[in-house]
């Protein structure tokens, strides 16, 4: 392709994104007297103003953006009266910088002008979702959420950091957003299909924060709730799931050969839990689900989130002081012992050992595995002594078939 082929590709894509914009904005100019006055041509002319005076010069696109400005002020205090709103005069702007933003980079204004027009189309359906659906503090949660991952996260160094360089504090920010990620995701769920959805849906989503506290809350609700004790088996069930797609995805995201090398146990370990899991469902679909779940008012706790870092940050030093100490039978004894309270920790540091090279990635199996074994028994525990016998054995047998299949996927790594 020559140098004139490639301008005329850049101010045809100038012509398309003035005629994408504009054709949303003329479906919602109006009629009468309140009409509008910037439709499909107005846009369209302004993208290739823009397209046009980028070519020629640089300052004479400065110009062409300060005159589109003034006109579309004095559009504006024109129709205040009709027209509030200042959304398509600074789309009618933003237009004409696309515009000359495809003779440097029309990819790119290409991908801008097709999410401005999708925002602009969606007008209706995001003042809706926001106004009748949205609380103030879900959206106070997701402000902390989007501050946490745009703000914070660039400025968190990536690196090992701290005694024996066991903390990269950049990964475990991303486990803090990962929690508060999963935490939103199945809050929305909730708000969008409610009731529908029924116990095993809830219990799948809260185990991807803590399956042992899902298991206590599931126990709990079937005693108070008799007719709901097969939906709460279900829920109970299905967050032993979570907590094997959560292992999946910290170890992706901390060392991949160290999830590659649990492949087989991990994979074996999710189905058998969610063919179980998939049958007490079915089982309590049949039951009365009128009055199952209760909205929530908040998406995340980032207390959690950040409890769950700081638990993982002191299980990686005392992992490496450990490990450096006893060799790999500590590493193992240490694992069983945080893996009484919560998987992940341990599962993270070590992983992290594994990134940092103090041990090889086939030494990291057995560590990993026995805390996972050894959580989930204290499940099967607090199923015990918080459930009664029709609750606990069904959910234990859950488990220690889970358990049996994750060793069993182990033996095909040897």
């Amino acid at each position: 392709m020559n140098f004139d082929s490639l301008v005329f590709l850049n101010f045809t894509i100038a012509l398309g994104i003035g005629l994408l914009i504009g054709a949303e904005r003329e479906r919602n100019k109006g009629a009468g007297l309140g009409k509008s006055s910037e439709g499909i041509r107005t846009f369209t002319i302004a993208t290739l103003l823009g397209a046009v005076t980028a070519f020629i010069h640089f300052w004479l696109f400065v110009v062409a953006i300060l005159c589109v400005l003034v006109f579309a002020a004095i559009a504006y205090y024109k129709q205040l009266t009709e027209h509030p709103g200042i959304t398509t005069e600074i789309a009618l702007i933003l237009s004409v910088i696309l515009g000359g933003l495809c003779i440097s980079a029309p990819d790119l204004a290409a991908s801008i002008a097709v999410m401005m027009a999708i925002l602009l189309a969606a007008k209706d359906t995001i003042h809706g979702f926001i106004l009748s659906i949205v609380s103030r503090e879900e959206l106070n949660d997701f402000l902390i959420l989007a501050a946490s991952t745009v703000i914070i996260l660039p400025l968190v160094p990536n690196d090992f950091i701290g005694p024996f360089n066991a903390i990269n504090p950049r990964n475990l920010w991303l486990i803090v957003i990962l929690v508060m990620v999963v935490g939103t995701l199945g809050h929305v769920l909730l708000r969008v299909l409610g009731e529908r959805i029924g116990l095993p849906i809830v219990g799948l989503l809260s185990g991807f924060i803590s399956s042992i506290a899902t298991v206590t809350t599931m126990a709990e609700r079937a005693i108070e709730t008799p007719t709901l004790m097969s939906g709460a088996i279900a829920g109970a069930t299905l967050s032993s799931l979570a907590t094997v797609l959560l292992l999946a995805i910290l170890l992706l995201l901390v060392n991949p050969p160290t999830f590659l090398a649990l492949a087989w146990p991990l994979l074996f370990s999710g189905i058998s839990i969610a063919v179980y899991g998939l049958l007490m469902s079915i089982k309590s679909f049949h039951e009365n689900t009128s009055d199952m779940i209760t909205q929530p008012t908040k998406m995340f706790r980032p207390t959690t989130a950040l409890l769950l870092a700081s638990m993982i940050a002191i299980v990686l030093i005392i992992s490496s002081v450990i490990k450096d100490w006893f060799g790999l039978a500590g590493l193992i004894a240490i694992s069983a012992v945080t893996g009484l309270a919560d998987v992940h920790a341990p599962t993270v540091a070590v992983a992290t050992l594994v990134a940092t090279g103090k041990l090889a990635t086939s030494s990291a199996v057995i560590p990993i595995l026995v805390a996972f074994s050894v959580n989930s028994l204290t499940k099967a525990f607090m199923a015990i002594m918080k459930g009664t016998r029709q609750f606990w054995q069904p959910v234990s047998l859950g488990l220690l078939i889970q358990v049996i299949f994750t060793w069993l996927g182990w033996s095909f790594t040897l």
